[in-house]
């Protein structure tokens, strides 16, 4: 399907859509090679001795899909906090010690860059929104994050707490629905998780769920700049939020109102929490190899960061989409579709345009 250049949602039609105006993404220092990852813990973790229990884990790992993972957790702090991976040791006071300034720390180097992308003041931040399931802390990452930003101190502060690998596409659908019922919003959407210190365990052959957690975490965070009608000379739209939904089951009505009925025709960006879960996904809607590339990708570089995970895949899509020269945002396509994935299982939908690369 060609797109017409229209930048006017065909559903809201004077409203204004909401539109999705930078993207920043932030991780951790710290990089581990996925193959070599099993050595670290079991050496870091004193269960060397646990040869089949360490070779169990090997092929968790190289059945991934992970190439590599940037996480917060690190030698010197394993050293320092043995309870960490100690079984049966008390550890939440120390992970919540060691994760909720790091969090927002982490939250705000994403937010910096979509802001210098953006390249608007920030004063002209009307709402926040933020997600993480790492720790709990009230008041929570958004008070923390309108400090460190220096936001007006009136900034209007949404929070979604402990909603697992979906909350990333929750926050945007909540972002979506502020700016296009409050006239000239800009909303930033902040979205960091510190996964690898906040789960982790040592390995533990009667605790098979900490091991795959082990081997698919990593840690990271984004940030996205949310409004309606953009000034095309001074911001420059990615993609339109044109509607957002809890759920998408094949044959459903969601793309009926823009005629859409071939799910090929579409581009996908796809909450990355595992190939199995990808997987699945291309099966059910019986998509193309290439549909799910971006995820795949991300997968491949990050692992599952949880929920800035799916933004994470939205900005490798538009990156590559420009690489390619491809004339739109969403991998040359016009209309598309983010699913974020939670436990539950909760699907968060939001069906999206594409923006033409000039102007993005």
């Amino acid at each position: 399907m060609a797109f017409n250049g229209n930048l006017q949602s065909e559903t809201t039609k004077g409203q204004g859509a909401a539109t999705i105006l930078a993207i920043g993404t932030a991780n951790p220092p710290t990089c581990y090679d996925q193959a070599s990852f099993p050595d670290f813990i079991f050496r870091m973790t004193e269960r060397e001795d646990k040869v089949e229990l360490k070779a169990k884990f090997q092929r968790i790992c190289d059945r991934s899909g992970i190439d590599k993972r940037y996480v917060h957790i690190t030698e010197e702090m394993l050293k320092a906090h043995p309870n960490l991976y100690t079984t049966g040791a008390p550890s939440y006071d120390t992970r919540q010690e060691l994760l909720l300034s790091d969090v927002a720390e982490l939250g705000k180097e994403a937010a910096l860059r979509a802001i210098k992308e953006w390249d608007q003041p920030i004063s002209m931040i009307t709402h926040l929104v933020c997600s993480t399931a790492t720790g709990i802390e009230m008041p929570g990452m958004d008070y923390q994050l309108s400090k460190l930003l220096n936001l007006n101190n009136d900034v209007q502060r949404y929070m979604y707490y402990q909603q697992g690998c979906y909350s990333g596409a929750a926050a945007i659908r909540a972002a979506k629905d502020l700016a296009e019922n409050n006239p000239g919003a800009r909303v930033l959407v902040v979205s960091s998780e510190l996964l690898s210190t906040m789960f982790f365990h040592g390995p533990d052959a009667n605790e098979l769920d900490h091991l795959v957690g082990a081997a698919i975490f990593g840690d990271g965070a984004t940030s996205v700049i949310i409004g309606t009608h953009p000034d095309l000379a001074i911001e420059r739209p990615l993609f339109q939020l044109e509607s957002a939904k809890q759920i998408l089951i094949p044959g459903s009505e969601a793309f009926s109102h823009i005629g859409i009925s071939d799910w090929n025709s579409l581009f996908y960006i796809v909450h990355p929490g595992g190939p199995a879960i990808l997987n699945k996904v291309r099966d059910a809607l019986s998509l193309k190899e290439d549909k799910l590339r971006a995820s795949f990708q991300v997968l491949k570089d990050y692992g599952n960061m949880g929920g800035p995970s799916v933004i994470f895949a939205m900005d490798e899509m538009r990156k590559r989409a420009l690489k390619e020269g491809k004339p739109t945002t969403g991998d040359g396509l016009q209309w598309g579709v983010l699913i974020g994935l939670g436990p539950g299982v909760t699907m968060e939908t939001i069906v999206l345009r594409s923006c033409p690369i000039q102007q993005a």
